[in-house]
This record gives structure tokens, sequence and C-alpha cells, in this order.
């Protein structure tokens, strides 16, 4: 079992300059040959496999979305995980990279029972992202993204539900809530509808990705690509009455700067928000995995986006010594503290291409994810 502390080196983390990312009002576009021009040098974070009681690694969980909960990190299996591993939240000893308890799957409240998602909630959804609620500790926040391996609807549910503004089956936001003894049930259910003039397009297996939410009740959604293959950032606002409601549930566009570009694919694949503590500013950290970059993004658009380039390493204990992944595919990010926590969803792919040495490969076999860490730097908010 690896039990080496995290690691994270920054070496001259001096910005070199910020570079303004889009919306309608602020355009900025990033060519393919230096998408990362904006930073002096590469932020380096080296990677702990993440155990359990009964193995040097965790086996299969493809780990999608990351928050906090009283002091240990959260994460959730998606649609492709190992099915022991689906619908259910997995505790994170951070300091130690151990996974400590793993939640029941998933009870469906009568609401959502007799909900006409009911089915595809219940066998093995592509859930995709966490979002802890600010109001209430107990409540939390996924989404599913590709319903077209087990998603059915009936021709009454099909007809209703059929204007998403993307996908053919909709995007489902679910809450989650835990009760005094940590049972998790999803209490409530609503599809999205992405406005016809946003442009989304119909992508599947490139929805949302990343979720926050805000003191305020805004909730971020963060879009792999939309029709132009460009990333997004959505939001919808949480009311008291929201879950009252089995409609569409109509997304807004903030006025943000998330970068665009010429060419190329690079998505949104996890969200995390971050206070300042002086004066409670609000940015989003947006996790690239194809980039292999931290973008920050201001809310209240004071200040340019930064996109933060980062390597992803591995110190193996096993002779094998450190070295660079080929591929790590970050999903799932959060701030604790002054600490930025990484995890990845191994793409089951490309997962392989990270074996330098054959005493890991058993490790990569398994879909392992791994646990990562760098400092927060006050320059990224300035």
């Amino acid at each position: 079992m690896l039990k080496s502390c995290a690691v994270a080196a920054c070496t001259g983390l001096l910005l070199a300059g910020a570079i303004t990312g889009c919306s309608e009002k602020k355009e900025a576009t990033f060519t393919e040959a230096a998408p990362s021009a904006n930073t002096a040098t590469v932020l380096t974070s080296i990677g702990r496999w993440i155990s359990t009681d009964t193995s040097d690694v965790m086996q299969d969980p493809q780990t999608s979305g990351l928050i906090e909960i009283d002091g240990q990190l959260v994460t959730i299996a998606d649609g492709s995980a190992a099915f022991e591993q689906q619908r259910k939240l997995h505790f994170l000893d951070k300091d130690t990279a151990t996974l400590t308890n793993s939640s029941n799957a998933f009870n469906l409240a009568t609401k959502v029972r007799r909900s006409c998602f009911s089915d595809y909630l219940t066998n093995a959804p592509d859930l995709e992202a966490l979002a802890s609620d600010p109001s209430n500790p107990n409540v939390i926040y996924t989404v599913t993204e590709d319903a077209t391996r087990t998603g059915t609807l009936s021709t009454r549910c099909e007809k209703k539900y059929q204007n998403t503004g993307s996908t053919d089956y909709p995007t489902l936001l679910v809450r989650l809530e835990r009760d005094e003894n940590d049972s998790v049930t999803m209490t409530h259910v609503r599809p999205l509808q992405f406005p016809t003039e946003f442009e989304v397009g119909n992508f599947p297996n490139d929805g949302i990705e990343g979720m926050a939410m805000a003191k305020d009740g805004t909730l971020y959604l963060g879009l792999e690509k939309d029709k132009t293959g460009q990333p997004r950032i959505f939001s919808l606002n949480i009311t008291d009455d929201f879950w009252q409601s089995a409609d569409f549930a109509v997304v807004d566009e903030p006025d943000l700067s998330v970068p665009i570009f010429d060419a190329g694919s690079h998505p949104i694949n996890g969200l995390a928000l971050y206070s300042t503590a002086d004066n409670d500013d609000n940015f989003l950290l947006a996790a690239a995995r194809n980039d292999n970059e931290v973008w920050v993004i201001d809310v209240a658009g004071k200040v340019e986006t930064k996109r933060i380039p980062m390597q992803f390493n591995v110190s193996a204990d096993n002779n094998c010594g450190e070295y660079v992944m080929d591929n790590a595919s970050i999903e799932g990010l959060v701030v604790v503290e002054d600490t930025l926590w990484l995890i990845n969803d191994p793409w089951k792919v490309n997962y392989l291409k990270n074996v330098k040495c054959e005493a890991e490969t058993p490790r990569y076999e398994a879909m392992a994810p791994l646990l990562f860490s760098v400092p927060l730097n006050d320059a990224w908010f300035q």
C-alpha cells in the first residue's frame, strides 16, 4: 500500500500574463500550437494510487467529480465503472490517499421511482460530477451524461421530454441526500433543457462533466463541447421551490470568460468554486483534461482568465521511480483550505499508454485512479 505523503512541486509559478477567454462580450482565441502561452512554467503534481483496506489500488471506479465532506474527499463512479462501484459515494482520506468508506447503492425516493427516469437511474446511470450544497451539508447534486447504453423512455415520457436542446435522452440533474445513518437517497430529479439558440448539439458522451455551487444557489455546469467543439459553462438557480417541479429546468449562460479555440478538442471535465479569503470573490477552476490545464475564471469578470499548465507524475513504490504520465485525464477537483485536490478518471482506451515500468502494469490494467494535489497560488486570482 502506498503511504507516502502528498507532494506538489511548483517551481517559479509566476504568471507571465493573463489571456482572456470568451463570452459574447469577451472574445479571445487560443491556437493549438501554443495553448498555454500565458504561463511561464508548468506546475507539476505527483499522484498517489488510491488504496483500499484490501488492495493497493481502487479497482475500476471511473472516478468522476470531487467534493469535500467533513474533512474527507468524496467522489462518484460513472456508468462505465465496475458494477460494484456504481451509484455510490466513495469517501477518501486525502492525507493517505485511501478509500475509507463507500455509501450504499443509492436508494430512490418515491417521486424518483415514479418518474420517467427511474429505469435509467436504477441501471448503471452515467453520473459524471458532484457539487455540494453550501446551505445543507447533507445535500449533494450529481448529473448524468451518456444514456445511450441503458436510457430508454416510454412513449409518453419521450413526448413530454423530447425538446432537450441537446441529446435525445435528457441530461438529468439529481439531488442526493444523506440521512443520519449516512444512507444516500436520490430524492429528486429534473431534466435539463438547453435553449435552441445555445446550439449545444447532440453529443451523448460529451455533455456536462463539471459542477460547482455558489453560496447564492447558482449551480455552474461545465459542458465538454458544443456544436462547434467549444467548451461552455452554463448555470441554474437552485431556489427553494426548484425541486417542486418535474418539468425541464432551463439552463442559462452566465457571462464568463471561457476560452475558445480555433481547432482541437478542449473539453471541460471538472469544476470547482473557490472564494478568496480577503474579499470573497468567486473563481471557477475548470479541469481541461485534454490540455492538462486548470483554467481560473473570475465569476465577476474583473480578473482575466488564466490557464495553468500542469504535468502529472507518478512516484511508484515498486522500484519504478518517478515518471510523467502520458494521460492523466483529470475529471474531479476541489479546493480544501489552500490546496487544490484533483482526481483522475482512467481513460480506458488510453490508460495503458501510461505504463513506463512493467511493475506498474497491473495498476493500469485495473483502471486504478490517482489522487493529486497542488497548492493554490495567489497570483491565479489577481
